[in-house]
């Protein structure tokens, strides 16, 4: 017997423990498990639990999508793919990031200055806050022009606008967390304005502030509500959101085209969102790097700044409805979306083409382009907006005045540099 025989029945004794290991564990292992799979958009078809992992996975991959299923209807999972990223590197930033009124500022500081990389994932979430919005427009705006919002599939649309406003609520409560001059007295604005809100406002404002003033109790009610109440929200919406979007399927085409069969999920389909995700991925890394997000000075709470820079596009949308039109242009906006939000609930015609849909038009395009005319006059508006930010104690705002004692300015923000061939961001 030569030397090598026993050497080559140990490799075989090995590669059928191996092999037997692997049966053992494909007989063992629930198919259920790959539904992980669906919720990252790796596969799409309906899971058979009949057949072991390996087969129901590849039966999965094989599902094909309608024909006129395209490009168009990876807003989607652009919106998906921005959320992920900013879970994240949101979890990046709170290893480092301390939730407190004497500490917040300088863990900001501590992230993008001397933490490797910090300033990257910063200006990662930073950018993703502004570009998820714009995603998720864009895909609310498709819904609704190509009335995919009809009966079955007016319940996907419900849940996709909850999913919108606890996005906008993600932003909203993440934007005091820097604890710079911009970020308090923007927030400190926007609680005068839901302060003075009929109904259930001035509760609200004081829920959500701990205090008479914006302080560290409202700092650490903002942080909490941001990472661990929100989430949870979240998860559950998208859940819903996804499982109804598979059973029900795309909507079929406006015009009213016969649905043809179209090429399987795996590897067509998904070649296209790796595509658009390595696509939307180069534009936050390229926006986050030739263009950081600025940082303003310490928190004041008894100094107002000389001006307000805004680092989310919806601060830019509510501040300037609020300077040029007032309260109650902010109401109309509201009653807009709120229009945009029920509509379903009344158009029940089956009709899908937009032409055929006056009414429908014409209140989703006043809603966008509001936004739009908005956005673009925030983004000129530097002045704080409410000349009453600095009034007395009793009427729940910041305290001024004589006898109050106005703290020393801080320690002079320490920004990263832009790299050299960089443009400084607004």
């Amino acid at each position: 017997m030569s030397q090598r025989d026993p050497s080559k029945r140990a490799r075989l004794r090995v590669r059928g423990w191996l092999g037997q290991f692997g049966a053992d564990l494909k007989a063992s292992l629930d198919p259920g498990l790959i539904r992980v799979f669906r919720f990252f958009g790796l596969i799409y078809g309906p899971i058979d639990r009949r057949v072991p992992i390996d087969e129901a996975l590849r039966k999965a991959g094989q599902r094909r999508l309608a024909a006129h299923v395209g490009w168009r209807h990876s807003l989607g999972g652009i919106t998906y793919l921005l959320f992920l990223v900013l879970v994240l590197t949101g979890v990046l930033l709170a290893l480092y990031y301390r939730p407190s009124a004497d500490e917040a500022y300088a863990s900001m500081q501590q992230i993008v200055s001397q933490v490797r990389l910090g300033w990257l994932i910063r200006d990662l979430h930073v950018w993703s806050a502004n570009l998820i919005v714009i995603s998720l427009l864009a895909h609310m705006g498709r819904v609704f022009f190509t009335g995919a919002y009809q009966p079955p599939r007016e319940t996907s649309w419900f849940v996709g606008l909850l999913l919108f406003f606890l996005v906008l609520a993600f932003g909203a409560t993440g934007y005091l967390l820097p604890w710079d001059q911009w970020a308090y007295w923007t927030v400190t604005e926007a609680l005068n304005t839901l302060r003075s809100a009929p109904l259930f406002g001035g509760f609200l404002a004081d829920v959500l502030t701990g205090d008479t003033v914006v302080s560290g109790a409202t700092l650490s009610r903002f942080f909490a509500i941001h990472v661990i109440i929100l989430p949870w929200f979240v998860l559950g919406l998208l859940v819903l959101h996804f499982s109804m979007v598979r059973r029900h399927g795309p909507a079929p085409p406006a015009s009213g085209a016969p649905v043809g069969e179209g090429v399987p999920f795996y590897p067509h389909h998904l070649l296209r969102s790796f595509m658009v995700s390595v696509l939307v991925l180069g534009v936050v890394v390229t926006l986050a790097t030739l263009y950081p997000r600025p940082v303003g000075d310490p928190a004041t709470p008894f100094q107002l700044p000389d001006e307000l820079v805004s680092t989310w596009l919806m601060v830019e949308v509510t501040r300037a409805v609020l300077h040029y039109v007032g309260p109650w242009g902010l109401a109309l906006m509201s009653l807009l979306g709120v229009g945009l939000a029920l509509f379903p609930l009344f158009d029940r015609s089956g009709e899908r083409r937009l032409r055929k849909r006056p009414v429908a038009g014409a209140l989703a395009s006043a809603f966008f382009l509001a936004i739009l005319v908005a956005w673009v006059a925030g983004r000129q508006l530097r002045a704080p907006v409410s000349p009453d930010l600095l009034r007395p104690a009793s009427e729940g705002v910041v305290p001024v005045g004589e006898g109050v004692p106005v703290p020393a300015p801080g320690p002079e923000p320490v920004r990263p540099a832009p790299p050299p061939s960089a443009e400084p961001g607004r």
